[in-house]
């Protein structure tokens, strides 16, 4: 059994400092929060997180700072990106500094009482954790994949059958901009015929900005890059970005894989792409389009 000697000062140094940015970075959202249960459960938090910090400067008599990178970023996550993101990232460092709760002594008399306020904090965030707009994360899904899949497909296609940069990007923007308010307005049409919590004009909002930001990623490097092909490797690497990224938050805020699902998007963009690809080579050859 360790005893309190065995603890390298720096450890402990590192956990105090860790819990007082932990109740700074819980202060700021509970100040930016909307709803009073949901800033008193967070003010509460924050509270237990001061009264850790104070616990350990008993140990190592001494202050310590927070991280102030830290604070700004976990605060602007939670702005940018929602607070279930920004939370469910700083649960996964808690479950860290839970792994080296767990290796310090039992002499330690707080200690107990340090895990437990941590479990109960998970606890109470996952009550806390009800945000609209992971209500919306199909609707989300929906815009993004098919924007992937078809636009993806229709640049592929293009690019050999066209052999120019600027109408690939015409046909691309005028196709994914009619696309995308087709799908708006077919997510709206299919969540108003089905009762439920989700608003359906939120739903369609949802669904057709997706579409556009990735019609947007996707067309800029037609726009941009001089070379034909070059631009379609970018536009392809944007797109694996962008589902990259999507699936990494979803995995964050719901708790989901990340490998499976980030895969299965990748490959169906991609074998879109390739099939749209030899479609545009054999229309071009059939029609004998010449560059």
């Amino acid at each position: 059994m360790k005893n309190l000697n065995d603890i390298k000062p720096g450890h402990m140094l590192a956990l105090q400092r860790n819990e007082l940015t932990e109740h700074y970075i819980y202060k700021r959202l509970a100040s930016n929060v909307a709803g009073v249960k949901n800033r008193r459960v967070l003010s509460q938090i924050a509270d237990d997180e001061l009264r850790h910090y104070n616990v350990w400067k008993v140990y190592t008599r001494q202050d310590v700072k927070p991280s102030r990178m830290k604070i700004w970023f976990f605060t602007l996550v939670s702005t940018l990106f929602g607070l279930t993101f920004g939370i469910k990232l700083m649960e996964k460092a808690e479950k860290n500094a839970g792994d080296v709760y767990s290796h310090l002594p039992s002499s330690i008399k707080e200690l107990q009482g340090i895990v437990s306020d941590e479990e109960e904090h998970e606890q109470a965030l996952i009550a806390l954790l009800d945000e609209d707009r992971l209500k919306y994360t199909g609707s989300v899904v929906l815009g993004l994949n098919d924007a992937l899949v078809e636009l993806m497909g229709v640049l592929a296609g293009l690019t050999f059958a066209l052999q120019n940069s600027r109408f690939v990007a015409l046909t691309g923007i005028i196709t994914g901009f009619a696309a995308a308010l087709s799908m708006a307005a077919s997510e709206y049409l299919s969540t108003k015929a089905e009762p439920g919590t989700k608003n359906p004009l939120k739903a369609a909002f949802y669904t057709g900005m997706a579409y556009i930001i990735t019609v947007v990623a996707l067309i800029t490097p037609y726009l941009v890059i001089p070379s034909l092909y070059v631009a379609l490797a970018t536009a392809f690497g944007a797109s694996i970005c962008i589902i990259a990224f999507f699936n990494f938050y979803v995995s964050v805020a719901q708790d989901v894989p990340f490998k499976k699902r980030f895969m299965e998007m990748a490959v169906l963009s991609f074998g879109v792409a390739v099939l749209s690809f030899l479609a545009g080579m054999a229309a071009r050859a059939v029609f004998g389009v010449e560059g």
